[in-house]
């Protein structure tokens, strides 16, 4: 485990078989807890690995220019983070004021316009889902601190990633040290 909660976020475009850096670096935050191959719900850990973007991109603020499905948070958007739940580690919506069948650590992300106001799914645990070895990765803007298990970026460094990814590279976020990665 890496116990860093700083990393540097670079993008790179597949050229005639290369990569080259497209742009980066940037300074992003991790988990609380640093960085974990083996991340489980709760731990504070960022997961290290190889993992997608998910196809619906969110937040509080209007479509920043993205070229995925965009949905904008409302009153009863959560996210479920309860391992006990059958919809657990995906988005979810209930009505508004009512309560979410679902319970542990999960999330309001209309509640959340500083780290939300628009984010990518990371997608870590989703294919097939384990319950309780984590939910909720995202790529979202920096709040001031580490974060519980994301990845976070400055709001406009995040603008500029997310209005650069395209959904038809089918993109993928590489989290970890080179000897976590290299596993």
């Amino acid at each position: 485990m890496a116990r860093t909660t700083y990393a540097e976020l670079r993008t790179w475009r597949r050229v005639g078989g290369c990569w080259r850096s497209a742009a980066g670096p940037y300074t992003a935050r991790l988990g609380r807890s640093g960085l974990s191959s083996n991340r489980r719900e709760g731990d504070g850990t960022t997961p290290a690995g190889i993992f997608t973007i998910g196809r619906t991109m969110y937040g509080n603020a209007p479509n920043p220019g993205v070229r995925f499905a965009y949905r904008r948070l409302r009153c009863g958007d959560w996210w479920d983070e309860d391992p006990r739940s059958p919809t657990y580690n995906s988005f979810q919506h209930v009505r508004c004021g009512q309560r979410p069948p679902f319970g542990g650590g999960s999330e309001g992300m209309w509640q959340q316009p500083l780290a939300y106001p628009f984010l990518a799914v990371v997608e870590f645990n989703m294919r097939p889902v384990v319950r309780g070895r984590g939910s909720g990765i995202f790529l979202h803007a920096q709040t001031g601190g580490p974060t519980i298990g994301c990845i976070s970026l400055r709001r406009a460094e995040l603008r500029a990633v997310l209005r650069w990814l395209r959904p038809g590279d089918a993109p993928r976020i590489a989290i970890g040290t080179s000897r976590q990665l290299r596993k």
